[in-house]
């Protein structure tokens, strides 16, 4: 109890000295932050390595170091922006997005449709969410309970304050989820990891891997449109690239499901090709070779 407490309150200390440092210093600090872990080159560092080789199997030794210093220079400029962002004001969220795609969003939205965006783990997906909330759509998504507990309220409170309704990740939430989105909301769902047996097994970048099955159940149910997004950055913002999600008619919702989690991770894919270094899975992702199983 303790060290949580000892955790959170660092944690805490750092948010608050990272806002009050100029910006060009603070960005410029997490840089240097990215390349000491990647001369360490511990296991989230090789985790990433591994995953990028398979996102990019013909880079010699050399364009893959290069990668891994982009990776590393993109990962901690989301976190960095993490700890600024509550700063930033509505005019700069704005002047900062670029979108291609943005009416398979905002036209249902405006007709009172809700939408499911499904997307992976890249760029910022909270710049995106914000800018998104500044054009008055409500959007909900999920959060998975991080110890300790003070952190995790912490990072509920971030988001709400973006705007956005955050649910606990658990057994009830993709029936508070469906209701939303019958209700014409915005639902946003990180969804390209899922090592649980509810995963849908998929086929990514040639091997074997599992995605969660929510995006897909809450399109298929509900009727509402599912897009993918690929967040990636800019010099001085993000990019988002919206992608229409076909869902099938026929067949066994079993059947439907795994094939919308494929389009999707088909999808994912193709934007992770296009921007690698914006990936930031630092995580296992594969579910060859020494990968064991663990409960739902």
């Amino acid at each position: 109890m303790n060290f949580d407490f000892a955790v959170a309150g660092g944690y805490f200390a750092g948010w608050r000295l990272v806002r009050a440092l100029p910006e060009k210093f603070a960005y410029k600090t997490f840089e240097k932050i990215g390349q000491y872990a990647l001369l360490r080159n511990g296991s989230s560092v090789k985790r990433l390595r591994s995953n990028l080789s398979r996102v990019c199997p013909t880079y010699s030794s050399s364009e893959m170091d290069e990668l891994m210093r982009r990776a590393m220079s993109s990962y901690m400029r989301y976190w960095c922006d993490t700890f600024r962002s509550p700063d930033w004001s509505r005019e700069r969220i704005a002047a900062t997005v670029t979108v291609d795609g943005e009416d398979l969003l905002t036209s249902p939205m405006k007709n009172g449709t809700g939408v499911v965006v499904s997307l992976p783990h890249a760029g910022n997906w909270d710049h995106a969410g914000s800018y998104f909330c500044g054009m008055g759509f409500p959007l909900v998504t999920v959060a998975e309970r991080l110890k300790p507990e003070a952190l995790f309220k912490k990072f509920l409170e971030y988001r709400q304050n973006i705007g956005m309704e955050v649910l606990s990740l658990d057994s009830r939430s993709i029936v508070t989820l469906l209701q939303r989105a019958r209700e014409g909301r915005l639902i946003a769902l990180v969804a390209d990891r899922d090592l649980s047996k509810s995963g849908v097994d998929v086929s990514f970048f040639g091997h074997p891997a599992r995605m969660p099955a929510g995006p897909a159940l809450l399109a298929i149910r509900t009727g509402i449109p599912l897009i993918t997004a690929y967040v990636s950055y800019t010099p001085t913002g993000i990019h988002i690239i919206f992608n229409s999600v076909e869902i099938p008619t026929t067949g066994s919702e079993e059947e439907r499901v795994s094939q919308v989690v494929q389009r999707c991770a088909d999808l994912f894919a193709k934007g992770i090709a296009s921007s690698p270094q914006d990936w930031h899975m630092l995580q296992r992702i594969w579910i060859d070779g020494d990968f064991q199983e663990r409960s739902a």
